[in-house]
């Protein structure tokens, strides 16, 4: 019988070593066989898509750019333009800035991008440069006067129980702004007790445990323009936002000021509107320039941070007693989330020991106290 070609052919035995392997036993069905320009196109291509994949260095440029405007706007703060009062405005919030970081390095994180994290150390040593000093407890004892000062609002609902909390402070001094004539019988039933000297000014009034004299108002041009002399005296007294007072202490006289500079607005037309607060705040300045009295307190509502070049009259003259013996920031506005510090206390020729926020009252205003000493 002759076998045909198909039953000679012979399966050698699974574990014949002289066999040759399977493509199985290459682990690879696509390749298995495949030799010469086919392969290598394929490690070629794949060494393509490698190359072409971005490194670390190269992800995220975006979140990169993002970090380093964010630095450079905090550091050149000053230089924002202030059109529209956006300088103003960029440096009132200027502290919050600093939010953007932690987002900015998760995002870094997240792509894997070494760019963006290097990026990111410009806005924090910026930020840690402009308020790290803001972050510990700087406080110490002693000091001879505790002064507080208090926007306690027009429209406060509760001016009694302000009083009362005001009083409980144990405040040597005590500044008030935005006094109504309304309510200005209740605060002064409400602190006689604890005050034996007070003095009050349109809008603001000046209580002390010790004497005052010298008291006046402080011309901070409130009223501006070619009417403004055409105004009765007693009119514009009515609407004083200023005073001076020399407060007569065992160790020698201490001038103090009450102020409340002028609203800002955000109008449709011309945006983040300080036009009245800058004028204040330069007249103001004039009268610190002018003042003979080489221990200075300024106490009140200054409606802007001392971050804020408006206030470069100000600033240049006194220290915050905040910055040099508070914890912390220190908002004051709005009293019930406050995120900025509006309300100074600021001071020349004396020390502070320390500085810190009252309560909240019933104004939308935090109350401010500092304990100074000289």
């Amino acid at each position: 019988m002759t076998r045909t070609a198909s039953s000679a052919r012979k399966t050698p035995p699974a574990n014949d070593p002289s066999a040759p392997p399977s493509d199985i036993e290459y682990g690879d069905t696509e390749t298995a066989g495949r030799t010469g320009p086919g392969i290598r196109g394929d490690g070629i291509r794949r060494a393509a898509r490698a190359l072409a994949r971005p490194g670390p260095w190269r992800r995220g440029s975006v979140l990169a750019a993002s970090a380093l405007l964010l630095g450079l706007v905090m550091l050149l703060h000053a230089r924002i333009t202030d059109r529209g009062s956006l300088g103003s405005l960029v440096e009132t919030f200027l502290p919050w800035f600093g939010l953007f970081v932690p987002v900015l390095l998760a995002g870094a994180l997240w792509r894997r991008s070494a760019s963006a994290v290097t990026a990111l150390l410009l806005p924090a040593v910026v930020w840690l440069n402009l308020f790290g000093g803001l972050l510990g407890d700087k406080s110490r004892p002693g000091g001879d006067l505790t002064v507080v000062s208090h926007n306690v609002d027009a429209g406060n609902p509760d001016p009694a129980g302000t009083a009362r909390e005001l009083a409980a402070s144990r405040a040597d001094v005590l500044a008030l702004e935005e006094l109504t004539p309304q309510d200005l019988g209740v605060y002064e039933r409400g602190l006689e007790k604890a005050y034996r000297y007070h003095t009050v000014l349109g809008t603001v009034g000046l209580w002390s445990k010790l004497p005052l004299s010298d008291t006046g108002p402080v011309d901070i041009e409130t009223d501006y323009g070619p009417l403004a002399a055409t105004k009765p005296a007693d009119v514009k007294l009515a609407g004083n936002r200023a005073l001076r007072a020399t407060v007569t202490t065992g160790k020698g006289p201490v001038a103090v000021y009450v102020a409340h500079l002028g609203s800002v607005r955000v109008l449709p037309s011309t945006g983040f509107w300080t036009g009245s607060r800058d004028r204040n705040a330069k007249a103001l300045g004039k009268a610190l320039a002018a003042e003979p009295n080489r221990r200075v307190v300024l106490l009140g509502d200054l409606n802007g941070t001392t971050d804020d070049r408006a206030f470069d009259a100000l600033t240049s003259r006194l220290r915050s007693a905040q910055e040099v013996a508070g914890d912390g920031f220190g908002f004051t506005w709005p009293a019930r989330f406050p995120v900025a510090r509006i309300d100074q206390i600021l001071v020349r020729g004396v020390e502070p020991h320390r500085s810190w926020v009252l309560p909240s009252t019933g104004s939308d205003h935090l109350p401010v106290a500092a304990r100074i000493g000289w």
